[in-house]
């Protein structure tokens, strides 16, 4: 049966990566390398207080290559956003963009790359394979330990007519080149932190799980879960502490890897019916369901999420399988107490009244496809009651 798995036709993509300190400062570097005359430097206006995109446009300045700032950013990055980016990008003729920050601003920028390059409004390329033409020389320095926007062929934009957040899956918005310098993850704050360190850990947990995981991402999946799952509480403890800092930055590239070519899965599209429709925080929402849609998925893949809760550090040795997959749930629930994070997704905001809507997108979205259990929209109706 592995045999077969491991024998089954899959592709693995990902950019150019240079890891380690100082990572940042190779941005002038490699803008020159791509032939950049004029820099289009995408970012929210949190990075600049920080000081790392001062950092970015030292770099840029050290090569002789010019520059513009576009920071209109939000967290769960708007379609008009990419749209206002495209045209500041036209604007100020630009021929390579540079992102630095976290989820947000890192799709941002392959959102404008792309509308710029086909000339079409972000929302056209939604699904898998759409965008026919890639868009100019990309470069990502991610300033979170959470998204893996700096090495993942997805782009998750907010369509907000519909209120949905619409996926972007295609090599061409896959970034030429990630610098990821684990010291930029140093000035968030606990709660960040807390939640994109978990949306890190389910992006292991469902790429393992996916109906789409090979031997390469399962590699790396497994790989990234003791790091995340063994450091999350003592980054948030210990902020300046680079080792943590360093494991949970590694985790991070690690799960990114794996997902970008497994997919994900219930999780995230339940997660992204919550940014889409009510605004709220990814990797929170992902927190807060996680537990939940284990709990639904583990008949489905019960050895798998045996593995995971290993590599958890659970002690699940000796144990029937009710046993062991309630001693992975507790795990899950006590490393997101742990992580400060509170429970339920009532405390922020959502309402019984926004579920059958919620249940209907999520059922929709693209990362669905992968899950290891089908679900029919009243049992998704049921998982978001009990996070509720």
């Amino acid at each position: 049966m592995y045999l077969e798995s491991a024998l089954e036709l899959r592709k693995f993509v990902a950019p150019e990566i240079v890891y380690g300190a100082g990572a940042l400062t190779q941005i002038g570097r490699y803008a020159r390398n791509f032939g950049a005359q004029k820099a289009l430097l995408v970012t929210d206006p949190g990075l600049v207080q920080c000081g790392w995109l001062e950092k970015a446009v030292e770099s840029l300045n050290a090569e002789g290559i010019s520059w513009v700032v576009f920071q209109g950013v939000t967290p769960n990055p708007k379609d008009y956003e990419i749209a206002a980016g495209v045209r500041f990008y036209r604007d100020n003729g630009c021929d390579v963009i540079v992102a630095v920050g976290g989820g947000s601003p890192m799709d941002c920028a392959k959102g404008i790359g792309i509308a710029h390059a086909n000339d079409r409004n972000v929302l056209a390329f939604e699904g898998v394979d759409e965008v026919p033409m890639p868009g100019p020389p990309l470069i990502c320095v991610p300033t979170t330990a959470g998204s893996a926007a700096d090495v993942s062929q997805f782009a998750i934009i907010n369509d907000t007519t519909r209120k949905v957040k619409i996926a972007i899956v295609s090599k061409t918005v896959v970034p030429d080149v990630a610098l990821i310098d684990p010291a930029t993850t140093t000035t968030m704050p606990a709660e960040l932190t807390a939640a994109t360190g978990l949306d890190a850990l389910v992006h292991a947990i469902e790429s393992y799980v996916s109906n789409a995981s090979s031997p390469l991402t399962d590699l790396h999946a497994l790989a990234a879960i003791p790091l995340l799952a063994g450091n999350l509480v003592a980054a948030i403890k210990h902020p300046l502490d680079m080792g943590h800092r360093n494991n949970m930055m590694l985790g991070s590239l690690l799960a990114g890897l794996a997902f970008s070519n497994a997919s994900l899965g219930l999780v995230h599209a339940m997660a992204h019916g919550l940014g889409g429709l009510l605004g709220l925080p990814h990797g929170m929402c992902n927190a807060l369901v996680l537990n939940h849609v284990v709990d639904f998925n583990y008949p489905a893949a019960a050895e798998r999420y045996d593995r995971i809760g290993l590599a958890m550090g659970i002690d699940i040795e000796g144990s029937g399988p009710d046993a062991r997959k309630e001693a992975l749930l507790q795990g899950i629930v006590s490393l997101r107490e742990r992580a400060g994070i509170p429970a339920g997704i009532g405390a922020l905001g959502v309402t019984p009244a926004d579920i059958p809507r919620l249940a209907a997108n999520a059922i929709d979205d693209p990362c669905f496809v992968t899950n290891p259990r089908e679900a029919s929209v009243h049992e998704i109706e049921v998982l978001y009651e009990r996070a509720l």
